[in-house]
């Protein structure tokens, strides 16, 4: 037997913004080691240039941003992630020296995900993306599967196929072979709620005949 293809996953695409070239270099090295796609950013600014024309199934997964750096910094990036459709998902990472627990707090208040102090150990590096990478991955069979059940509810829902009315009084013949009201029969088979009234003909229709009827 001819063994069949083996199929290859697609590399998680990742973002490293680092104005530090150093610093910038080893985080790509570090990553690409480890088996993932990267782009570089030598600053905010070039960063949310690639962002956005990397935007739709291209846009990088997950995102490393140093807190500090020219033109935009981490946190304005991460704000403009989080109210641009279209980046629901993405996984933000800052990169900072900073430790102060309120500076920590308003990181993560503004959309980040996760952070790792400078200097950063590889190890901890890898750990941190794979928990990334993990979510990222989680979000969108979510997303995916809650978009298969809307559609199959949808589906559900919508009346399909023929019909058998009566041309005379109107009643339908259901699945167990009975006939019943056209009301009864979509209050029961839809999501229709059905209100009773009485059209302009039928009301002149029964007018006349009350008209005509003996007292």
């Amino acid at each position: 037997m001819i063994p069949a293809p083996l199929v290859r996953k697609a590399k998680t695409r990742i973002l490293v913004a680092e104005d530090d070239p150093v610093t910038r270099k080893i985080l790509a090295a570090t990553l690409e080691r480890l088996g993932w796609d990267v782009t570089t950013a030598s600053d905010g600014s070039e960063a949310w240039r690639t962002l956005e024309t990397l935007g739709g199934k291209d846009a990088p997964e997950l995102v490393l941003l140093d807190w500090m750096m020219p033109g935009m910094d981490g946190i304005e990036i991460c704000r403009k992630l989080r109210s641009t459709p279209g980046f629901e998902f993405t996984y933000v990472v800052l990169l900072t020296s900073r430790s102060e627990k309120e500076d920590l707090a308003m990181a993560l208040a503004t959309g980040a995900n996760d952070y790792i102090a400078k200097p950063f150990h590889p190890i901890e590096l890898e750990s941190r993306v794979r928990v990334g990478e993990r979510m990222v991955k989680l979000q969108r069979s979510l997303a995916a599967r809650v978009t298969e059940l809307e559609e199959a509810l949808a589906h559900v829902q919508q009346l399909q196929g023929l019909l058998p009315i009566c041309s005379y009084c109107k009643k339908v013949r259901n699945e167990s072979n009975y006939w019943e009201q056209v009301d009864s029969y979509l209050a029961s088979h839809s999501t229709l709620k059905l209100t009773h009234g009485i059209c302009p003909q039928c009301l002149e229709k029964m007018m006349k005949e009350l008209e005509e009827s003996p007292a």
